[in-house]
């Protein structure tokens, strides 16, 4: 499967996740590359990708992988931590030459890194991106002395994807998860979900500015265009036209996509499955 690519520099970029999270990332990318198309397929029909077992989401990233080179995708972007910390080197793999592969891990590690004030860097997400001990992994393999205290916070995204953020209930639920003993001495904390950054400013506030709070969305979407730039892939295009794709159509998540991308949009349901 790994053929010489065929994309060109006017190819769309490709966005995936198991729900509304990863329209964080789509959006910052957005930003940051005005030029290029989007192509955001969100799985709907499989959320939460962080109950699901490792095989099953290796096959979800493979399939969705799929769906992203047959629309001619130069860059796939796995904007969902649980995804990127199972299925990043099956779809990688499975990629192999026809488009480049990022995950949402990998940019935020090298970012911590190069921070050497963040000593005890707590993380919060999935009960998959927890169980996998990606970020303490990956940390501690480049510096042993950094502490990683993670810990599993399971109903934040479903809780996101029902559109339960900024309120009396989100705020509840996230206190009584970083009150938590693990999470006593962290001096950073790594929001290791793509939706997670909907609470963001409730974390803040909850912390009072006391340590430092990082998402990947910013961080992925400057790894984008540092490697499309590499690479010589920037658009020139002055008028992308996204698209947005989901595995089972909700209202509600057509109401998000219209909350990060202003104006028409329209949502298609793709089965791609069959």
């Amino acid at each position: 499967m790994k053929n010489k690519s065929n994309f060109t520099a006017n190819g769309p970029i490709g966005i995936f996740d198991s729900g509304i999270g990863g329209l964080t990332v789509a959006n910052a990318i957005s930003k940051v590359l005005p030029n290029e198309k989007l192509i955001y397929f969100g799985d709907t029909a499989h959320l939460p990708y962080g109950e699901k077992s490792a095989d099953s989401i290796k096959y979800y990233c493979m399939r969705i992988s799929q769906f992203m080179l047959e629309h001619n995708c130069k860059t796939i972007v796995i904007a969902c931590n649980t995804a990127s910390s199972m299925g990043y080197e099956v779809v990688k793999d499975f990629v192999g030459k026809r488009a480049h592969v990022i995950n949402v891990i990998d940019p935020v590690v090298a970012h911590v890194l190069k921070n050497k004030n963040m000593k005890s860097i707590g993380v919060i997400g999935t009960k998959g991106t927890i169980r996998s001990g990606i970020y303490e992994k990956k940390i501690k393999q480049l510096d042993a002395k950094r502490q990683v205290p993670s810990l599993a916070t399971p109903l934040l995204a479903s809780m996101i994807e029902e559109g339960f953020f900024n309120n009396k209930i989100s705020r509840t639920i996230i206190n009584a998860y970083l009150n938590s003993r693990k999470l006593n001495k962290i001096d950073s904390l790594i929001l290791a979900c793509t939706h997670y950054p909907l609470i963001k400013p409730e974390v803040e506030e909850f912390y009072k500015g006391k340590i430092t709070i990082l998402d990947s969305a910013g961080i992925v979407a400057t790894e984008v265009a540092s490697v499309l730039s590499k690479n010589k892939l920037l658009s020139k295009s002055k008028s992308p036209k996204h698209q947005f794709f989901v595995s089972d159509y909700t209202d509600s998540f057509e109401q998000s996509t219209k909350f990060f991308f202003k104006g028409k949009i329209k949502l298609q349901e793709a089965d791609i499955w069959k």
